[in-house]
């Protein structure tokens, strides 16, 4: 009885918790990650080679999902930037966000290590450069983390130095780094995302212009933004990606495509993120609604973790050329539920486990944020 009374009470707790808080923008990042896992499904298992740069279902997913994910990043990030101090908002971040990459990617390359060793091949000889191979699976498999946390990072020291005031100055420095020429590693793919990041985070910010600029030519700018968001599709190939071009402007031609990779993923973003908050409000009574906002948009950071590994190791899984698209297409589908039930069942587990939830999720124990919340 006791017993039940407790689970009844807990129960309780986290239905509020689950009301007081705004879901919309974690079923936006809920469709967004299931949209992040089918583009990974398309390129390792139902293409399997460089076909997927001409699919339309890839491109579709690619013109939009990153950014608009960098976005709500730093819409969501406006009050730690703002609230908090430089030491006390980047160490919260680096918890959330480094600690389980850390975990994540050990738990990768041991992965790798053991089937290197079932293999009977020798793992000294299999992992090149043993840290160097380490640093360059945390950093690839898992860059759109690093995006995140180095833009982060700079908001956050443009602030300190500039005073809430400058926002003039964080505009600046979007533009300055999407142009400056720096390819090495993963810069190209911060420098594409960074933009994204500063405009969540000035629409953030209250501003009466905008706003009524918005909602007096609602209509005209749906209508625009669809329209280039059409254009741009039509006229995005292989070299409009940023993995291609490394938004890198060296000719006319490159100009043109960076110019379409950034105009062509604002508008799409806006687009997107229009009619997945419509779906929201009609709805969001729904349980589908609910588990993905709730299940899956509350635990992004694990989701994409676990599939980041996931598709690292299937590099060592070579897919055989005979499966024909049906079986293709089912492996896929099997592939994509089942990386989220275990990211689903282990948020379960480990959410309630003290430090294991540090760990493993980026986040305290529900106890601990209820705590915090009240």
């Amino acid at each position: 009885m006791f017993c039940y009374a407790a689970r009844s009470t807990r129960q309780r707790s986290q239905s509020a918790e689950a009301d007081s808080r705004d879901l919309k923008f974690d079923f936006a990042k809920g469709m967004l990650i299931i949209l992040v896992i089918s583009g990974h499904l398309t390129q390792y298992v139902i293409y399997g080679d460089n076909g997927y740069w001409y699919s339309p279902y890839f491109k579709s997913i690619y013109m939009f999902h990153m950014p608009l994910f960098m976005a709500i990043s730093g819409y969501l990030s406006s009050k730690a930037l703002l609230r908090k101090s430089l030491a006390r908002s980047v160490g919260e971040r680096a918890m959330q966000l480094l600690l389980p990459t850390l975990f994540w990617c050990t738990l990768m390359e041991t992965a790798k290590l053991a089937a290197f060793k079932l293999a009977g091949a020798s793992p000294l000889n299999s992992v090149t450069g043993g840290l160097s191979d380490f640093a360059m699976d945390l950093t690839g498999s898992y860059w759109f983390i690093w995006a995140t946390f180095a833009s982060f990072l700079a908001i956050r020291l443009l602030l300190a130095v500039c005073g809430r005031s400058s926002m003039c100055v964080i505009c600046i420095s979007a533009i300055v780094v999407a142009l400056v020429p720096v390819t090495v590693s993963i810069v190209p793919l911060l420098r594409y995302t960074y933009p994204f990041f500063c405009l969540g985070f000035l629409f953030a910010q209250s501003s009466e212009w905008r706003t009524h600029i918005i909602s007096r030519h609602k209509l005209l700018l749906k209508l625009s933004l669809a329209a280039i968001t059409c254009a741009c599709y039509l006229s995005w190939g292989k070299e409009t990606y940023v993995y291609n071009n490394l938004v890198l402007i060296h000719d006319t031609a490159s100009a043109k495509q960076v110019l379409l990779m950034f105009l062509g993923s604002a508008a799409a973003s806006a687009i997107v993120m229009e009619l997945v908050l419509q779906f929201w409000s009609f709805g969001c009574p729904n349980r589908v609604a609910r588990f993905v906002a709730v299940e899956l948009g509350q635990g992004t950071l694990l989701l994409y973790l676990i599939q980041g590994a996931v598709f690292r190791l299937m590099d060592l899984i070579p897919l055989g050329e005979p499966w024909d698209l049906s079986i293709r297409v089912a492996v896929a589908a099997m592939l994509g539920m089942g990386i989220v039930v275990i990211a689903t069942t282990i948020r379960r587990i480990v959410q309630d486990l003290g430090w294991v939830s540090w760990i493993v999720l980026g986040a305290p124990p529900r106890s601990r944020c209820s705590k915090l919340n009240h």
